[in-house]
């Protein structure tokens, strides 16, 4: 049975579970975090070979920096067009009015952090120890560590052949494990969807089904507009990479984690035709700073509390906050609670009370799953773009060449000829 029907079969099991048999349905996440420590176990070991080896096959060190600057460029100019759609769409519905905000537990936020702290951010992308940065699953300070073997690796050439033969082989190894992993996905996808039922309920949807429709609709957008855009421009056969990637990105709507698909990811887009120095370097970055489906959620969110609190919503206001949020969304990488602990920095930016977010962590399982799911999507066209981007140019470089070879030909002939 294929894995993507195993799986609708578990959320169908799970959702009957969670609701007749509750006090069961807790303690069913057992299933799903086993589930994702085995994911997130094999995350780094796999990621870091590839990382290195993507690398050291690029012919210079100005090659990597240059699919670096378009990698961060691309992810700049996505998620800040995706937020002022976000911000646009909730302005037009206007979400939030007569939300009970009243009724708000600021408590569900205890222990959270009430803002990032960027010069946090910037050590650990830089950490002192790789092995406790392993062991902390650290995966910004494994990226930047992998980076600087990368290009030594590049820099010292044949004679770092045996260290490159042992993470080709430790990736070979890494990806059979995944294999496995991912064949128990179901079960882990039965424990989250058993758990969330019984936790969560879905009391809180029925008060915030406004916010969950505007948030939903704006991933159908993104997904339906503004990407398959993109990819027109790049001549990226935008619904073939969709099939192609569609199942993982369903997995990780279940499961709610984009790393339970990272290694699986990077081997499909492979076979989808992305060169693997591309992919291995920019579907990990794009893991900590191109998460399309979140900032779409954290704008939708901050527009929804505005409305609630009768805060001002013009348009400099509006713009005021993309901007926080342009800034605040590249430090999530690495944080807890990732885009509740961005959405109470950039409130408490703009004049927003903790509280209001706290009425929302009733529903954000929800939301959660649509965000996490775009993310898998977006990082997977990011790579196809900026893979597409390096193939024009090598194309173009390859004909000029050409040109030029047949300029020089035909120069000597004329000379032969005059001679």
């Amino acid at each position: 049975m294929p894995i993507g029907v195993q799986s609708i079969i578990a959320v169908g099991l799970g959702a009957t579970l969670g609701t007749f048999a509750p006090a069961t349905g807790e303690q069913m996440k057992i299933l799903g975090d086993v589930f994702l420590n085995l994911v997130q176990v094999v995350v780094l070991p796999l990621v870091f070979p590839l990382i290195v080896l993507g690398i050291a096959r690029v012919e210079s060190v100005k090659k990597v920096g240059r699919i670096a600057g378009k990698a961060i460029l691309y992810f700049e100019l996505v998620t800040t067009v995706i937020l002022l759609i976000a911000v646009g769409l909730a302005k037009f519905t206007g979400i939030g009015k007569n939300a009970p905000v009243v009724g708000a537990d600021a408590k569900d936020l205890e222990g959270m952090s009430q803002g990032i702290d960027f010069h946090e951010l910037i050590l650990h992308a830089v950490p002192k120890n790789i092995f406790a940065a392993f062991g902390e699953g650290n995966l910004l300070g494994a990226i930047t560590f992998a980076l600087l073997v990368g290009v030594a690796v590049a820099a010292i050439g044949e004679k770092s052949k045996p260290f490159a033969d042992v993470l080709e082989s430790v990736s070979t190894v890494m990806f059979k494990v995944v294999g496995y992993v991912i064949r128990v996905a179901p079960l882990g996808v039965l424990g989250f969807i058993s758990y969330d039922v019984a936790h969560y309920g879905f009391g809180n949807l029925r008060s915030l089904a406004g916010f969950v429709a505007v948030v939903y609709a704006g991933l159908a957008i993104v997904v339906g507009g503004l990407f398959p855009l993109i990819a027109a421009f790049y001549r990226i056969r935008y619904v073939a990479l969709l099939k192609s990637v569609a199942n993982l990105a369903g997995i990780a709507f279940v499961t709610r984690s984009s790393e339970s698909v990272l290694a699986p990811l990077m081997s499909r887009l492979e076979a989808f035709g992305l060169s693997r120095s591309t992919t291995s370097f920019v579907v990990p970055l794009g893991y900590s700073f191109n998460t399309d489906g979140s900032v779409l959620y954290q704008a939708a969110a901050l527009v929804f509390l505005a409305n609630a609190y009768g805060a001002d919503t013009s348009l400099p206001a509006l713009l005021l906050m993309v901007g926080v949020l342009v800034i605040l969304s590249k430090g999530m990488a690495g944080v807890a609670s990732a885009s509740i602990v961005v959405l109470i920095a950039a409130g408490n930016s703009v004049g927003l009370p903790a509280e209001g977010v706290a009425l929302l962590l009733g529903v954000d399982f929800i939301v959660d799953m649509a965000r996490t799911g775009v993310n898998v999507i977006g990082n997977s066209l990011a790579a196809a773009v900026v893979d597409s981007s390096e193939k024009r140019r090598e194309a173009k470089r390859g004909s000029d060449t050409s040109y030029a070879e047949v300029a020089t030909e035909a120069t000597d002939l004329q000379k032969e000829t005059v001679q």
